[in-house]
């Protein structure tokens, strides 16, 4: 009898587990059906985070979740296995590493471009109007490391501009270099155009003619081990649509 309960007790249990899910239950730490996972350069986090909500609009059941970081750092937890459907680079050079490593699903598409600006504190108090003044004694500089693009980025501007200096603190992705002198612990960083954008209301944007030679590619691939191919080349596809492309330049972004 007590056999007999047990038996009941379970085809109940895997009766209304069926019932309240919606069919079979994801194992844990599984993908949800119906997500994309973004594996994106920092300095796309405002961009993509509205391009993540419209394409969920868009196509109902469907969520994006994203993981914002430096390149490099990204495509080596890609190589590493990570789980992730897209990836979305700041550089040519950090996707390379994707794609020479076989874990792109197909080649890689630029989708827009950046270039550098320099960020100082609000009003300019040092009075910097280019590259040559971030040399001066006592000026305190952040730039991005040279395995991240923004700092790769920066180490081709300043030679272009025959400045040669040393930063007193070498950040990981832009976002961070940007934080250095929205925080006050710097002078001034040499960061993307549109960071500096989002964050006008905390530091000023230095236009200089020299970072024309440093201007960087996005490239974007859906990944090989995607979960989710259909969707990571869904998400891909509106990334590069009038829609996906609106958002990018209004923030600053150049066409590819």
């Amino acid at each position: 009898m007590k056999a007999l309960r047990a038996a009941a007790l379970a085809s109940l249990l895997t009766i209304g587990a069926t019932g309240c899910g919606g069919g079979t239950a994801s194992p844990a730490g599984s993908t949800p059906a119906g997500t994309v996972t973004v594996f994106a350069a920092a300095s796309l986090t405002e961009t993509f985070t509205t391009i993540g909500k419209q394409y969920e609009s868009a196509h109902p059941g469907t969520r994006v979740s994203f993981n914002f970081a430096g390149s490099s750092a990204l495509a080596t937890q890609i190589n590493q296995g990570a789980p992730a459907d897209v990836f979305a680079s700041a550089a040519p050079k950090n996707m390379a590493t994707v794609t020479d490593a076989g874990n792109a699903a197909g080649a890689p598409v630029t989708f827009a471009k950046n270039q550098l600006v320099i960020t100082v504190t609000k009003g300019n108090p040092k009075k910097i109007a280019g590259p040559a003044d971030l040399s001066k004694p006592g000026l305190k500089v952040a730039l991005c490391a040279e395995a991240v693009p923004c700092g790769a980025a920066a180490k081709t501007a300043l030679e272009a501009a025959g400045v040669k200096l040393m930063p007193v603190t070498l950040e990981q992705d832009v976002k961070a270099a940007l934080s250095k002198v929205k925080l006050g612990e710097v002078d001034a960083s040499l960061v993307y155009r549109t960071d500096a954008k989002v964050a006008s209301a905390d530091v000023d944007a230095v236009e200089f003619p020299e970072s024309a030679k440093a201007v960087n590619e996005y490239p974007i691939v859906a990944l090989k081990n995607a979960k989710n191919p259909a969707e990571a080349q869904g998400f891909i596809d509106y990334v590069r649509s009038a829609d996906g492309t609106k958002v990018l330049t209004e923030a600053g972004f150049q066409a590819p």
